[in-house]
């Protein structure tokens, strides 16, 4: 499951149009298009922290053009609008200069793009068109995180607080393996991520939650414990990541593709498509693999199941190592489309545990359609209401669901009594 997860993440923005370049050095470069033309003679300046211009260029015949850096560090560059020729203007004159960091051995796209600004904004229908996108893109990376949460609850009845914090821990793996210390491609560095953030599901199963169920813990002290666990991790990676928002190196500026009234960068594209593919993936192992067959049996009845010849506490330790690699890919990816912060699984969990619960508790399939729903209420709503409140509307639905189907979408009624 962790391989089939990290395989996953190893296509990851294989066919963006932006892909970060690797030269031999530091340097800016890009190409200029004017109604699908190529613009020559445009010259394009970059000067560094202290002001000191570092170097110009001038666009060639195929609009392409080419700054080399003197090393590393935080540069601006600049089109001079007074060399575009006649006709051609600047589509955002408020990005005529762009302040970039460089790190050492990496070069870096930079778009400016040109052609007559909008003349009007986008209308209700477009932008209820471009949130059902984004609330797509949002509610399957929710499903993602959100499976290891389901299944672990079903499996053991644990509720892990602890769940948000592999989903960043994943997305600050990746930055340190990308834009920190190693200056690895974004590919590579969430592949390591994911491998070790599944390692670190399986040490907390098997090194704390195993000893702990032998001893017949109650879920009441299970639950502190996670939530214990939740705020030594936050906490320790608020210590060693700091407070600032990051981003990573790879893909961070890309030209949008455009379909009608939806627009979405390659990396987007990419991300939801891999989500998808993930998701069927799960689905294919939990209802014809072995293991599958095997989770889904612990997860209805585990004294049965044990009973059957099933080892339980490898099957507890199988779905923990992968939620939580899945977890580390919707981090990866969650950093790639907003920034990477010490906070950003725990303001998921949330909604995490909505598309849990709306999905019907301890299903994998449930997860995954409650993660999309929760993700489009969410996107959408913010046609008409502010961003700051989005979350309220998912939780809102989350109410309205239960009190006209309790068990959630998926679940099944259980007789008490």
């Amino acid at each position: 499951m962790v391989a089939l997860v990290a395989v996953a993440v190893l296509s990851l923005f294989l066919f963006g149009s932006a892909q970060a370049q690797d030269g031999e050095g530091e340097a800016f470069s890009g190409t200029l298009r004017f109604g699908g033309e190529p613009v020559e003679g445009v010259r394009i300046s970059v000067v560094d922290a202290s002001g000191e211009t570092v170097g110009e260029a001038v666009s060639g015949a195929d609009g392409r053009w080419r700054i080399e850096l003197p090393g590393p560090g935080t540069y601006r560059a600049t089109i001079d609008t007074a060399t575009l020729p006649e006709g051609v203007t600047l589509r955002d004159p408020e990005r005529q200069t762009l302040e970039v960091t460089v790190t050492a051995g990496r070069s870096r796209p930079l778009i400016f793009a040109l052609g007559e600004p909008a003349s009007r904004g986008p209308n209700v229908g477009e932008k209820l068109a471009q949130a059902v996108l984004n609330g797509v893109k949002f509610g399957l990376i929710i499903a993602m995180c959100a499976i290891g949460l389901s299944l672990i609850f079903g499996l053991t009845g644990l509720i892990n607080f602890a769940h948000g914090e592999l989903v960043t821990l994943g997305a600050i793996l990746a930055w340190y393996f990308n834009a920190d210390t190693f200056g690895a491609p974004l590919i590579l560095a969430g592949v390591l991520a994911v491998v070790v953030a599944g390692a670190a599901g399986g040490g907390v199963e098997f090194s704390l939650l195993r000893p702990l169920r032998a001893r017949r813990l109650g879920m009441f002290q299970f639950m502190v414990v996670t939530i214990g666990l939740s705020l030594l991790a936050r906490h320790v990676m608020l210590l060693f990541f700091g407070p600032d928002r990051e981003r990573y190196i790879d893909y961070a500026l890309q030209a949008e593709w455009t379909f009608g009234p939806f627009a979405v960068t390659p990396r987007d594209f990419t991300i939801m498509a891999l989500s998808a593919v993930i998701l069927i993936a799960v689905a294919v192992f939990l209802q014809r693999a072995r293991t599958g067959k095997a989770i889904r049996a612990v997860a209805d009845n585990p004294e049965l199941a044990e009973s059957s010849g099933i080892d339980v506490d490898r099957v507890v330790l199988i779905v923990w190592v992968a939620g939580a690699a899945l977890a580390a890919v919707g981090g990866v990816f969650f950093g790639s489309v907003e920034a990477v912060d010490w906070l950003m699984g725990f303001r998921l969990l949330l909604l995490m545990f909505a598309a849990v619960v709306l999905g019907g508790l301890g299903t994998a399939y449930g997860a995954m359609v409650g993660g999309l729903l929760i993700g489009l209420v969410t996107e959408v709503s913010t046609v008409w209401a502010s961003p700051e409140i989005k979350a309220v509307f998912a939780l809102g639905v989350l109410v309205l669901a239960l009190l006209v189907r309790p068990q959630g979408l998926l679940g099944q009624r259980e007789r008490i009594g």
